[in-house]
C-alpha cells in the first residue's frame, strides 16, 4: 500500500475550510477507491511502480474557476470543480512520478458553488463538498462520464466512498 499525501490550500474568504480534516477525508476516501475491485481493475495506477501518491485541493470561488476555465480549457464559465489530471496530459513516466512518488494532479473547488449547490439539494455545505472531493479523485483515477453509464458508475463509486467514511449522500 503506497502512502497518501494531499495538500489542501484555501483561497476563499467565505469558508474556512477546516483543511486537516479534509486531507484526512480525502485520503480515506482515495484509499477507499482504489481498493475497490472494480476500479482497481480500471484506474492507471496499476502501470506504475510508486511508493506514495499525491494530489493536492485548491479551494477557490466561481471567479476563480471561470477564470481557469477561460485561461486553460477555452471555456467561458464557472464551474463548481476542475479536475487536472497529470497523466491525461503526460506521455513520459518522468512527469508523473518523481523521487518515487506518483503525482495524480489536482482537484479545484469553487465553494462558493459548492455552498449553492448544497442549498438547492438541502444538504449541509460539508456534506455536499465531501461529494465533490470524491468525483474529482474519480476523475484523477482516469473516469470520466461522457455516457450515461460511465456517469452512473462515477456517481455509485462517490456515494460508495462516502459511505465508507459514514455520510449518506442521496441527493444527485
Amino acid at each position: 500500500m503506497a502512502v497518501i499525501n494531499v495538500e489542501c490550500d484555501n483561497i476563499y474568504s467565505g469558508w474556512e475550510v477546516p483543511l486537516s480534516e479534509i486531507e484526512d477525508k480525502s485520503k480515506k476516501i482515495f484509499d477507499f477507491l482504489i481498493s475497490q475491485k472494480e476500479i482497481s481493475e480500471k484506474h492507471f495506477l496499476n502501470d506504475y511502480q510508486y511508493d506514495s501518491v499525491f494530489f493536492d485541493i485548491l479551494f477557490c470561488d466561481g471567479a476563480k474557476t471561470h477564470e481557469i476555465n477561460r485561461d486553460y480549457r477555452n471555456k467561458d464559465y464557472p464551474a463548481d470543480i476542475i479536475t487536472f489530471a497529470v497523466f491525461a496530459d503526460s506521455d513520459e513516466d518522468e512527469r508523473i512520478i518523481v523521487d518515487g512518488t506518483l503525482n495524480l494532479g489536482e482537484i479545484i473547488i469553487a465553494l462558493d458553488k459548492i455552498e449553492e449547490s448544497a442549498s438547492e439539494k438541502g444538504i449541509s455545505r460539508e456534506v455536499e463538498l465531501a461529494f465533490f472531493i470524491a468525483h474529482g479523485l474519480m476523475h484523477l483515477l482516469g473516469f470520466d462520464h461522457q455516457t450515461e453509464q460511465d456517469y452512473n458508475f462515477v456517481i455509485e463509486y462517490q456515494k460508495k466512498a462516502l459511505e465508507s467514511i459514514n455520510i449518506k449522500y442521496d441527493k444527485v
